[in-house]
C-alpha cells in the first residue's frame, strides 16, 4: 500500500500537463502565485482605465464625456476592482510564491484548495464587471454600498453582492491556507522568531481576513434581503437603521485597510536590510508592532463615521483609539530608518520603491492623523482631502510595495534580471506623476470640494486639471512596468541564485529561476541563513 502511495506521489511530480490544463489544474504554489499576480495586474489596468474616465471627466468643469450616473458607476467600480481585484490578489500572489520558499516548505499546506481559491476569482470578477452591461448599469453607490442609495438602483446590487461573497470565500480559503502553511510546514530550526517579516505580516493578515470577511458577508446579505425579500434591516421606513450598516461595514472596512498594508510592511522589511546590507533594526519590536496594529484595527472603525451623529463619548473614544494606532506604525517607520542608518546602501529599483513607500506612506499617515481629530474631520469629511489621504496610503503605500516586491523577486521567478535603467525610469516617472495626481487633492478638499461628483465649481478648476494630468502620466507609466516584466520573462541577463548582494534567507538558496519543486528535503535553518541574524541576540 505504501509502495503504491509512493508511486502515485512520484507520478504526480513527474506529470507536467502543458497548455491550458497546466494552469487550470495546477496545485503548485509557484504557478498559482503567478496566476494571482497576472490576474491582479489585469485588474490593476482595468481599474486604472476606470480611473482615467474619472480624471478625464474632471479635467475641466462642466459635464464633458459621461453622464453623472455612469460617473458614479466608475467611482464605485474603480474602488471595488482596485481593492478586491488588484491589491489583495497581488499580496496573495506574493504570499503564494514566497512564503513556502521563505520557510523552507515544499508547497502550500492545502494545494487543491489553493487552486480553487484562485479560480473562484475570475468568475467573481465576471459577475462584478458584467453589471456595467445590465440595463440598470453598474453599482453607483460608492464602494461602501451605503443604503438607502445602494437599494435604490436596479438588480445590479444582487450581482455585486454575489461577487463580493465569492471574493470573500476566495480570501478566507487563501488565508486559511497561508496560516496552516506557516504554522505547520516550517523547516527544522525555523522558529516563529526566525521567520522573515513578510511571513509574519502574512500570518497576522491571515487571521484578520478570517475575522472580518464574514462580517462583510453578513452586511451585504442583509442588503440583499432588504432589496429583494422585504426585510428592513437598514430601511428607516420599516424600522431599520441605515447607520447600523455603516457600523457593520466599517467593522470590516477598517481591518481591511490593514489587510492591504501589513503585507506591504513585510515586503519593505525584506528589501531595506538587503540594500542597506544590515540586519533589520528591532526585529522583535516590528513583530509586536504588527500584532498591535492588527488588534487595534478592530476598535477604531467608527472614525469613518464622525459626522453621523454618534454621542460625544463615542467620538472621543474613536478619536483617541485612532491616535494610539499611529504609535506602532511610527515604530515601524523608525525601525526602517534605523535599518538604513550607516548602512552600505545602494539604490536599485526595489530599494527606490521602498524609499518612496516610506516617505509617501508617511504623508498618508499624517493626513490620517488629521482626519482622526473629530472637529477637524467635520470639515474634511467626504471631501477630496479624504480621497488624497487614502490614495497616499493605498497607491504610494500598498501599490508601491507590490511594485518593490515584484522588482525584488522577479529575477528569482524568471531567472533573468530586469532592465535596471527602465526600472529606475518607471520609479521616477511613477513617483513624480503620483504626487502631481494626488497632492493637489489635499488642497481641493481643504477648499471644500466634495468627493464623488462629476462636476464642480470653477474655483476648483486649476488643481483638478493638474491632478488629471498627473493621473494620465501615472497610468502611462504602468505600461512601462508591464513591458519591463514581459522583457524579463522573455530573457535577458541571467540572474544568480542569490540575485542581490546582501540578500539573506532561504529563498536565495534555491536556483534562479526557482524550480517547480523546492525543498523536497527540508533545509536546516540557523542564524547563518536567516535574514536577521541579530534577532536572537
Amino acid at each position: 500500500m505504501s509502495h503504491a502511495t509512493t508511486m502515485s506521489h512520484d507520478d504526480h511530480h513527474d506529470d507536467h500537463p502543458t497548455g491550458l490544463k497546466r494552469w487550470l489544474f495546477t496545485t503548485n504554489h509557484k504557478e498559482i502565485g503567478t496566476l494571482y499576480l497576472i490576474f491582479s495586474l489585469a485588474a490593476f489596468m482595468i481599474g486604472g482605465a476606470m480611473a482615467m474616465v474619472i480624471r478625464a471627466e474632471l479635467f475641466v468643469p462642466g459635464l464633458q464625456l459621461v453622464n453623472p450616473e455612469f460617473f458614479n458607476q466608475m467611482t464605485t467600480m474603480h474602488a471595488l476592482v482596485m481593492i478586491f481585484g488588484a491589491v489583495m490578489p497581488a499580496f496573495v500572489g506574493l504570499a503564494n510564491w514566497m512564503v513556502p520558499l521563505m520557510i523552507g516548505a515544499p508547497d502550500m499546506a492545502l494545494p487543491r484548495m489553493n487552486n480553487w481559491s484562485f479560480w473562484i476569482l475570475p468568475f467573481a470578477f465576471f459577475l462584478l464587471l458584467m453589471t456595467l452591461f445590465l440595463p440598470s448599469g453598474g453599482p453607483a453607490s460608492g464602494w461602501t454600498l451605503y443604503p438607502p442609495l445602494s437599494l435604490q438602483g436596479g438588480t445590479n446590487i444582487a450581482f455585486v453582492i454575489f461577487a463580493i461573497h465569492l471574493m470573500g470565500i476566495s480570501s478566507i480559503m487563501g488565508a486559511i491556507n497561508i496560516i496552516v502553511t506557516i504554522l505547520n510546514m516550517r523547516a527544522p530550526g525555523m522558529t516563529l522568531l526566525r521567520m522573515p517579516l513578510f511571513v509574519w505580516t502574512w500570518l497576522i493578515t491571515g487571521f484578520l481576513l478570517i475575522a472580518v470577511m464574514p462580517v462583510l458577508a453578513g452586511a451585504v446579505t442583509m442588503l440583499l434581503t432588504d432589496r429583494f425579500f422585504g426585510t428592513s434591516f437598514f430601511n428607516a421606513a420599516g424600522g431599520g437603521d441605515p447607520v447600523m450598516y455603516q457600523h457593520i461595514f466599517w467593522f470590516f472596512g477598517h481591518p481591511e485597510v490593514y489587510i492591504m498594508i501589513l503585507p506591504a510592511f513585510g515586503v519593505i522589511s525584506e528589501i531595506l536590510p538587503t540594500f542597506s546590507r544590515k540586519p533589520l533594526f528591532g526585529y522583535t519590536s516590528m513583530v509586536y508592532a504588527t500584532a498591535s496594529i492588527a488588534f487595534l484595527s478592530f476598535i477604531v472603525w467608527a472614525h469613518h463615521m464622525f459626522t453621523v451623529g454618534m454621542p460625544l463619548g463615542a467620538n472621543l473614544f474613536f478619536m483617541y483609539a485612532t491616535m494610539v494606532i499611529a504609535v506602532p506604525t511610527g515604530v515601524k517607520v523608525f525601525n526602517w530608518v534605523s535599518t538604513m542608518w550607516r548602512g552600505s546602501m545602494t539604490f536599485e529599483t526595489p530599494m527606490l520603491f521602498a524609499l518612496g513607500f516610506i516617505v509617501l506612506f508617511t504623508i498618508g499617515g499624517f493626513s490620517g492623523l488629521m482626519l482622526a481629530i473629530v472637529p477637524a474631520d467635520f470639515q474634511y469629511h467626504d471631501t477630496y482631502f479624504v480621497v488624497a489621504h487614502f490614495h497616499y496610503v493605498l497607491v504610494t503605500g500598498s501599490v508601491f510595495a507590490i511594485m518593490a516586491g515584484v522588482y525584488y523577486w522577479l529575477p528569482k521567478w524568471t531567472g533573468h534580471m530586469y532592465n535596471e535603467r527602465l526600472g529606475k525610469i518607471h520609479f521616477w516617472w511613477s513617483t513624480i506623476s503620483v504626487n502631481v495626481l494626488f497632492f493637489p487633492q489635499h488642497y481641493l478638499g481643504l477648499a471644500g470640494m466634495p468627493r464623488r461628483i462629476p462636476d464642480y465649481a470653477v474655483q476648483f478648476a486649476e488643481f483638478n486639471m493638474i491632478s488629471s494630468i498627473g493621473g494620465f502620466a501615472f497610468g502611462l507609466a504602468q505600461l512601462l512596468f508591464i513591458y519591463i516584466i514581459w522583457q524579463a520573462a522573455r530573457g535577458g541577463e541571467r540572474a544568480t541564485d542569490q540575485v542581490w548582494d546582501g540578500a539573506r534567507g532561504l529563498e536565495w538558496t534555491v536556483p534562479s529561476p526557482a524550480p517547480l519543486h523546492t525543498f523536497d528535503t527540508p533545509p536546516k535553518v540557523d542564524d547563518s541563513v536567516t535574514a536577521h541574524a541579530d534577532r536572537l541576540v
